[in-house]
C-alpha cells in the first residue's frame, strides 16, 4: 500500500482547497467543491474565496446571499457555514444529529419539563412571523413558558429547527443582527431527508482528501463514519500515512507531486484548511496555543502559509485612515520567502482595506512555537 508523506498530504489538501492556484470555477461552484465554507464571523470568510479564486469581487457573492443562492447556517460540528442553497438542503438533515447532542450538552438544563415538540411548534410558529435574533426569539418564547431559561429555549430552537441567518448579516461592508429564518420558509423548499451519509463522505474526500475515517469525523461531527467508509472501500483509494494508519481517497482527485510549488495564501482566522482533519500536521507543525491562541485567548490565528505550511500569523488593523498588516513569523523567513508574503500581504491590503487612504505591511520578529 503506497505511504504518503506530510508533503504528499500538504500538496494533495492545497490541491484540492484551490490554493496551489486560484481557480476560475465560480463561486456556487467553489462552494460546492469546498464543502462551503466556516463562516461563523459576518465577514473574514470572504478572504477565503478571495484566496481560492481568480480576480475574485466581493459584491457577487453578497448578491448571491441577498437573492437567497446561498445562505449561513448552522452545518457542520454546529458552526456557521457560507454553502449554496442546493447544498444546505440535504447537508442540514445529515448533520442535524451533531447540532442536537451539542445544543442538549450545553442548555438542557434551561429546558428542563418542556414538552421539545411543542417548543419547537412554538418557535417555527414565532419565526414564520419574520427572522428573529436569538434573544428576540427566547423572549417570545419565554412569554409562554416564564419558569425556563430564554437562551436554552432559542438555542432548542436552533438545534431543531434548521435556520438560515438572513442578510444584512453577512453581506460585504454591511452590517446587521444575527437574525433567523427557518431554512424552509426563506428558500420555499423543504430539507432532503433522504440524503446519504454516503455522499457527506465523498464531498469530503473531494474537498479534503486522502483522510482517515477519524479525519471526516473531526470535519462534521458525526460518530461511526467507519461502516459508512466500508461501503464506500471497493470505489475508493486506500493509502497509508507514515503513522501506519489507513487514507481514503477518490481515485480522480488531484495528488500533486510533493515537489510542486505552493505559493503563498493568507488564509483568514476559521478557514476550513485549518480545521478538517483530526491530525493537521500535513499543513501545521507550530504549536497555535505556545503563541498565545485558542481556547485560553479567545482569539483564533489568522494564517500565512509558506510552502503550502503554516509559516506565520497576520492581522489588519484600521487606524486613523491607515491599513496595517503585521506578520508575525514562526520562524525568520528568506529574503524570497518575505518577498513573496509581502507581495501577497499588498494584494490582500487592497482587497481588504480597499477604502483605507495608505496601506502599510509590518513584519514582527519571529515568534517559534
Amino acid at each position: 500500500m503506497t505511504v504518503l508523506g506530510s508533503r504528499a498530504l500538504n500538496r494533495a489538501t492545497l490541491a484540492r482547497q484551490l490554493l496551489l492556484r486560484r481557480s476560475e470555477l465560480t463561486v456556487p461552484q467553489a462552494l460546492e467543491h469546498l464543502a462551503g465554507l466556516q463562516a461563523q464571523t459576518p465577514h473574514t470568510w470572504y478572504v477565503g474565496l478571495w484566496s481560492r479564486l481568480a480576480d475574485y469581487t466581493p459584491e457577487g457573492t453578497a448578491r448571491l446571499l441577498r437573492e437567497r443562492g446561498a445562505v449561513r447556517m448552522a452545518l457542520m460540528r454546529s458552526t456557521i457555514h457560507l454553502v449554496t442553497a442546493a447544498d444546505c438542503l440535504w447537508l442540514r438533515p445529515l448533520v442535524e444529529p451533531v447540532i442536537e447532542r451539542m445544543t442538549m450538552s450545553n442548555f438542557r438544563r434551561g429546558l428542563t419539563g418542556l414538552d421539545l415538540a411543542e417548543l419547537v411548534a412554538a418557535g417555527r410558529e414565532l419565526l414564520a412571523g419574520g427572522p428573529l435574533t436569538f434573544s428576540g426569539l427566547g423572549r417570545a418564547l419565554a412569554e409562554r413558558w416564564p419558569e425556563n431559561d430564554p437562551a436554552s429555549m432559542a438555542q432548542a430552537i436552533r438545534a431543531y429547527v434548521p435556520l438560515v441567518q438572513v442578510p444584512p448579516r453577512g453581506l460585504w461592508g454591511e452590517s446587521g443582527p444575527a437574525a433567523h429564518q427557518a431554512v424552509e420558509t426563506w428558500l420555499g423548499r423543504p430539507v432532503d431527508t433522504d440524503a446519504s451519509p454516503e455522499r457527506l463522505v465523498l464531498r469530503y474526500l473531494a474537498a479534503f482528501g486522502p483522510a482517515t475515517v477519524r479525519d471526516v469525523q473531526h470535519w462534521c461531527g458525526l460518530t461511526r463514519l467507519a461502516e459508512v467508509v466500508e461501503r464506500l472501500r471497493p470505489q475508493l483509494l486506500v493509502f497509508r500515512d507514515e503513522r501506519g494508519r489507513e487514507l481514503f481517497d477518490l481515485p480522480g482527485a488531484p495528488r500533486p507531486d510533493p515537489d510542486t510549488p505552493a505559493p503563498v495564501r493568507f488564509v483568514y482566522d476559521y478557514d476550513n484548511l485549518l480545521r478538517s482533519h483530526a491530525d493537521v500536521s500535513r499543513l501545521v507543525t507550530v504549536d497555535y496555543a505556545a503563541q498565545g491562541f485558542g481556547e485560553m485567548s479567545g482569539e483564533e490565528p489568522s494564517t500565512v502559509l509558506v510552502d503550502g505550511f503554516a509559516a506565520a500569523t497576520w492581522r489588519i488593523v484600521k487606524r486613523r485612515g491607515t491599513a496595517t498588516l503585521t506578520v508575525r513569523p514562526f520562524r525568520k523567513l528568506t529574503g524570497a520567502e518575505e518577498a513573496e508574503v509581502g507581495a501577497e500581504g499588498a494584494a490582500l491590503l487592497a482587497f481588504a482595506a480597499a477604502g483605507a487612504k495608505a496601506h502599510e505591511i509590518v513584519f514582527a520578529p519571529p515568534q517559534p512555537g
